[in-house]
């Protein structure tokens, strides 16, 4: 028999869930987590709030949580088709196809009449299939012979008809950046031949630095820092609207996750890499975790360079993203990353120099914590809410700042509310710049300017602007959408 306080503890978790819920609606979703762990620890047996909060967990992209708290639910009720279906979910955001199949084979046989599950199980299926297919005919890393060089731009033809921006000879220009823009936000495409010769121009650029690169700021200059931008081209133009455009006088580093998610990832690389063609020293790029096969192939950018350019593209961008930096130090104090550090202590600036980047990134080892993980308020190190990477305290951050004579360290990676969050004691400041993230989060987007020598951190917080009525995830593939 249930006793008063029991009951009263069942009451006020139940309480707690509608909360949750109605806070997961409002899309505060670190809220409803919060509040759907207080309801487990009241009654920890409930599949429910596993479940929800599982899927509050896939909201903000931490997959390795959601399918922990998926897993419990399975394991608190295994007839309970939800736990599965998050669980799923949480698989096929990570490109897990082959786990998340088996998951719906499961909601299938629970809810056999349920026609969304058995629209969930058929695009699962056909990934699987394309999977095992282009696993077939892939060829061996070893023989792969490079896209690039088999494109010369030279020989491509401009129609009369196009009216578009247009590169004179071999220089890209700031005439041309700048008309290019304009094309792109009034969503005109560019045309193939100068597309093609901004990305090889840029391989060609990028191809010769290390995978750490010094970036020296003379006294009494600036220099800015973004975050992610994710394909929100119109939040881009924003920022150079409050910050001015790169050029050498006002350099930028835009800190990796260019692309995908949002549905103008194209206008935003081409632009981003024009400005590295213009002047390479007005704008330095580091590679995020979403500059990779895997992730363009889920979350819309390999579809929307399909759709805008072409499939050789596809491959083209593939190639070129191998060749981004991964880290970089400004005035030999201020450590910039994408994601975070690493699950050994003792890991120096020349060990970073010296990975060989030139790869898809590796599911473990240094590059792959570089570009996967994230702070934990915590000391020490945990598994990573993501399921790739870690997390890491701020113990952590201090050795590694101390053991390379750095002051500060900046990442990107993570949606904040306000589009930055200092940690670790002032020693780690994460900044994100794609506000209203996927057009749900209501986050503010953020940059950092610093004045040399003093080298201070001056944050710029900003509001998303509007864009024109393509939806977040457009281009992305069928069965991710159906989760958003």
């Amino acid at each position: 028999m249930e006793t008063k306080n029991e009951k009263s503890d069942v009451s006020r978790a139940e309480e707690l869930k509608n909360q949750a819920n109605e806070a997961f609606k409002g899309h505060k979703f670190s809220h409803a987590i919060d509040l759907y762990t207080q309801a487990i620890e009241l009654n920890s047996n409930n599949a429910v709030y596993w479940a929800n909060r599982a899927f509050a967990h896939t909201k903000l992209e931490e997959y390795g949580s959601a399918i922990l708290d998926a897993s419990k639910a399975i394991e608190i009720d295994p007839k309970y088709s939800k736990g599965y279906y998050r669980r799923g979910a949480a698989h096929l955001a990570m490109g897990k196809f082959k786990d998340a199949l088996k998951d719906f084979q499961q909601v299938k046989r629970i809810s056999p009449n349920d026609p969304d599950a058995a629209r969930k199980l058929k695009e699962c299926e056909k990934a699987v299939m394309k999977l095992k297919f282009e696993e077939a005919i892939s060829v061996p890393v070893s023989e792969r012979r490079s896209v690039a060089e088999s494109i010369d731009f030279h020989t491509i033809e401009v129609e009369p008809q196009y009216s578009g921006a247009r590169i004179e000879g071999e220089e890209v220009t700031l005439d041309f950046v700048k008309n290019m823009m304009e094309d792109f936000k009034n969503q005109k495409t560019l045309h193939k031949r100068y597309a093609y010769q901004i990305v090889l121009q840029t391989r060609q650029i990028l191809q010769a630095l290390p995978s750490l690169v010094d970036i020296s700021v003379p006294n009494g200059k600036h220099f800015t820092v973004c975050g992610d931008v994710h394909g929100q081209f119109y939040d881009l133009l924003n920022i150079f609207e409050l910050n001015g455009l790169p050029c050498e006088e006002n350099p930028y580093l835009f800190n990796g996750d260019f692309v995908d998610r949002g549905s103008f990832s194209v206008e935003i690389i081409l632009t981003l890499f024009a400005f590295k063609c213009m002047c390479p020293s007005s704008i330095y790029l580091a590679r995020g975790n979403h500059e990779s096969k895997s992730m363009n192939k889920i979350y819309g950018f390999e579809g929307e360079v399909r759709s805008k350019l072409s499939e050789k593209f596809v491959d083209l961008f593939a190639e070129v993203f191998c060749y981004l930096p991964l880290a970089h130090v400004i005035n030999e104090k201020i450590f910039v990353v994408h994601g975070g550090l690493f699950s050994v202590d003792g890991v120096k600036l020349s060990d970073i120099r010296a990975i060989d980047r030139f790869c898809e990134p590796p599911e473990e080892g240094l590059m792959c914590e570089l570009l996967w993980s994230d702070p934990q308020p915590l000391p020490g190190r945990g598994p990573s809410k993501r399921g790739v990477g870690l997390s890491f305290g701020g113990d952590v951050t201090k050795r590694f700042l101390e053991d390379n004579n750095l002051d500060l360290m900046v990442r990107s990676h993570e949606v904040k509310d306000e589009g930055y969050e200092v940690d670790h004691d002032g020693k780690l400041i994460t900044v994100f710049s794609a506000p209203n993230y996927c057009d749900q989060m209501g986050n503010k987007g953020a940059f950092i300017r610093f004045e040399a020598p003093e080298m201070k951190p001056n944050i710029v917080t900003f509001s998303a602007v509007p864009h024109p009525d393509v939806k977040p995830m457009a281009y992305a593939n069928n069965f991710l959408r159906m989760f958003n």
